[in-house]
């Protein structure tokens, strides 16, 4: 369960600040950086919060600062970039290894003959997080302290220098405008301000890249080899303290072996997988959709259900998801989101994607009593499509799934530039339709489980599959068009989005042309989202925020679909061997322990969008453990590599 890296990245600041670690505190909220210790984004911290009820976090606690005394010299282990594009201090010249290990991030500092250890564990369950700084080696008494820089604010913005901020002085710490605490031994105040806080990320995604930060004070102790200091932080009262920093540590260690035993994982790539998955599961229970910046998404929830709680061993509280889920269902709708701040019901697909959630845990598991219980709230979705609903969804006389109103995307290629969908796909899109035939199919196959009359149900899946091979299906082996009957006819666009034609349990074909016709867009990482031959593909996922948005669905690669690519191998007997090796690997690229959002469609396919993405981690958790099931003689799983 353990990533490593040498003193060659780890000395090298480019290349040890684009490698990002998170550990979440299972409520939403946060602590994360990059292995150098470079804060690249106006979202690493320590102390990052969800915020309880509403959209969003806060980030309090940036940093804390460590720092070597011998003597008269005072040695800063941090590193910072300033607006002046100046980085100073640099403690990464002092970082021989950093580790990821049982879920506690570890770096190791060498200062001639003194060794230092860091590292920061979550308080699960809490809004809080521990920092622990090890002595491990030295030839005498060494003092060691933590230099901590404050702020509160939204995490997508900034906050710069003005009246001193409220900072309340405690007895073993302080508190910081009265949202939260920092505890741990000899604490000195501070009270200034670290002005012009630079974040290169930011700077090249065309978004405000420069804050200012308050430094609140120091902790410190003088240690001998073996000792620890250890600094606490929560948001909330003094009478909602946690332990001890190093029981953080522990727990988290404790945590991530019964996760992995749980999960029945016995190699390391699993493992690894089983707790990257664990990051995007929160209390409800509830799914991150992305870290840094996305919340709940129920399209990318149901989507990532079967890799995060089936393929772990967490099926109980894949139920209790799904219970709540279907207890939400509005109009046959579930809500896409509430990262915008209110509910939003503008999703075509993330019912679909929740008939197929409950198919594959029944299926799984066997529960007929949860099939029994949700029976009823998915018989009422099916009906509201047929009878239409929100944004004109509804089912025609083909039976198939028609959708969309001009100026809104509600399939998940939703990006939008200055309000106006790049990709609006109205009409009848190919994966939607290729989702509702196998859905009807899956509560059908639920409701003959149960005894229940399915005749109306396979009545309409048989109406449903025979339109769409007479609709989707494009000439002399082409593949399948992308949407029929839109605005403007059929649209031929190579895209992904066929491959759920062949890919999903029921599917409404089986036609190996599909996989020929994605040939085109399948990368080491993923699939692209559009063929580099169509005069609309954009090769790169760079630039400023309309830049991004523009290419976000028109050639960027999402490994996500790599998931649908070899379901799609596995349902039509096509060779697929090798395919999952590369992004296997990538888990140690961006996110360390993470599978990125998306990645660049042109190669060296750079990684992009969130570091930490639920569907990515989740469909690539699915099927490599698929692959270990059925092919039980293969030879030892790849290593996630050291980065060394």
């Amino acid at each position: 369960m353990s990533l490593s890296y040498g003193p060659q990245c780890c000395g090298t600041l480019a290349e040890s600040s684009e490698r990002e670690w998170l550990v979440a505190d299972g409520l939403g909220g946060f602590a994360s950086g990059t292995v150098s210790g470079l804060r690249t984004r106006r979202y690493h911290g320590l102390l990052v919060v969800a915020r309880a009820g509403e959209a969003g976090r806060m980030l309090g606690l940036a940093s804390l600062d460590p720092v070597l005394v011998l003597g008269d010299r005072r040695i800063r282990l941090a590193t910072h970039e300033w607006a002046s594009g100046a980085v100073s201090p640099t403690g990464y010249e002092h970082l021989t290894r950093f580790a990821l290990e049982g879920g506690v991030p570890r770096w190791r500092f060498a200062v001639g003959g003194v060794v230092l250890e860091r590292e920061i564990a979550p308080h699960r369950g809490r809004p809080a997080v521990g920092v622990v700084l090890r002595l491990v080696r030295a030839p005498a008494p060494v003092r060691v302290e933590l230099e901590a820089l404050c702020t509160w604010r939204d995490a997508n913005g900034e906050r710069f220098a003005g009246s001193d901020p409220a900072v309340a002085r405690c007895a073993d710490g302080f508190e910081f405008e009265g949202a939260y605490r920092v505890r741990g031994p000899g604490f000195v105040p501070g009270g200034d301000w670290y002005r012009g806080v630079a974040y290169r990320v930011e700077a090249a995604r065309g978004l405000a890249s420069v804050e200012d930060l308050w430094f609140a004070g120091t902790f410190g102790a003088l240690l001998v080899p073996g000792e620890e200091l250890e600094v606490d932080a929560w948001a909330g009262a003094a009478a909602d303290a946690p332990p001890l920093a190093s029981e953080a540590v522990a727990a988290t260690r404790r945590r991530a072996a019964s996760l992995v035993a749980a999960s029945g994982a016995t190699d390391d790539v699993s493992a690894r997988l089983v707790l990257a998955a664990d990051q995007h599961v929160v209390a409800g229970p509830d799914v991150v959709a992305g870290y840094p910046w996305f919340g709940s998404w129920s399209r990318d929830t149901m989507t990532s259900y079967e890799g995060l709680f089936l393929s772990t061993g967490r099926a109980d509280e894949g139920r209790a998801l799904l219970e709540r889920a279907a207890a939400s269902l509005s109009e046959g709708m579930l809500a896409n989101t509430a990262d915008g701040g209110s509910t939003a019901y503008n999703t075509v697909d993330a019912t679909l994607w929740f008939l197929h959630a409950v198919g594959r845990h029944v299926a799984t598991t066997g529960d007929l009593d949860l099939a029994a219980a949700l029976e009823p709230a998915l018989v009422a979705a099916v009906d509201a499509y047929v009878d239409g609903t929100r944004f004109a969804i509804g089912v025609g006389a083909d039976a198939l799934v028609a959708c969309g109103v001009e100026g809104i995307a509600l399939t998940w290629m939703d990006a939008r530039v200055d309000g106006v969908p790049v990709t609006p796909r109205r009409g009848k899109p190919v994966e939607v339709n290729a989702l509702w035939v196998s859905g009807v199919a899956s509560l059908a196959d639920l409701e003959e489980r149960l005894g229940v009359d399915s005749s109306r149900l396979r009545d309409l899946e048989r109406s449903a599959r025979a339109s769409f091979a007479r609709r989707f299906v494009r000439p002399c082996g082409a593949g399948l068009f992308d949407v029929v009957d839109g605005p403007a006819g059929d649209d031929p666009s190579v895209r992904p989005n066929q491959l759920l034609a062949v890919s999903l349990p029921f599917a409404p074909l089986d036609d190996p042309a599909v996989l020929r016709a994605c040939a085109p867009l399948l990368t080491p990482l993923g699939l692209r989202s559009l063929a580099p031959s169509d005069a609309a593909y954009e090769p790169l996922h760079r630039g400023g925020v309309a830049e991004r948005d523009l290419a976000y669905h028109q050639g960027t690669v999402w490994p996500w679909l790599l998931g649908p690519y070899l379901d799609a191998c596995a349902r039509l007997a096509e060779p697929s061997e090798g395919l999952l090796e590369a992004l296997v690997a990538h888990v140690g690229d961006a996110g360390i322990g993470g599978v990125s959002e998306t990645a660049d469609g042109a190669a060296p396919h750079v990684p992009t969008g969130c570091p930490f993405q639920a569907w990515s981690v989740a469909e690539l958790l699915r099927v490599y453990r698929r692959a270990l099931r059925e092919a039980p003689a293969r030879p030892r799983a790849p290593s996630l590599g050291t980065g060394a």
